[in-house]
């Protein structure tokens, strides 16, 4: 694995370890940054996948738009399209007021990162 895409990956993994406290937190839970946190995870490791390939890497939080690129490599990763419709909503939208994530947010945003990380880590080789 080339040395940027292991940071990516690095990167990405501690978003993953972020979210999952916040999700467990049983005191003062911070549903917003468990959402953040899943949606970042996932932007580091398709940036991970893309680097590993020699693609051009963005600067976007949109998912989509990183799918579109990793479209061109593996065809596969469309069928995470509405999981990472999802998720790029949490890149800005519940850091500011007037939007507030939920228990249940935050769970079907660390379900569907869970899913992309799994492909992904598998893309790249690693356990």
């Amino acid at each position: 694995m080339k040395p940027l895409t292991s940071e990516w990956v690095a990167k990405a993994e501690g978003d993953w370890a972020s979210a999952g406290r916040e999700l467990r937190a049983r005191k003062s839970p911070n549903y917003d940054a468990a959402c953040f946190h899943a949606q970042q995870c996932a932007e580091k490791y398709l940036k991970a996948r893309l680097e590993e390939d020699g693609a051009p890497i963005p600067q976007t939080h949109s998912l989509l738009v990183l799918l579109g690129l990793l479209g061109d490599i593996e065809s596969a990763w469309a069928l995470f399209e509405p999981d990472l419709r999802e998720l790029t909503a949490y890149a800005v939208a519940t850091r500011r007021p007037g939007a507030t994530a939920s228990r249940d947010d935050a769970r079907a945003a660390v379900a569907a990162c869970d899913g992309i990380r799994a492909s992904a880590r598998a893309a790249l080789g690693l356990r």
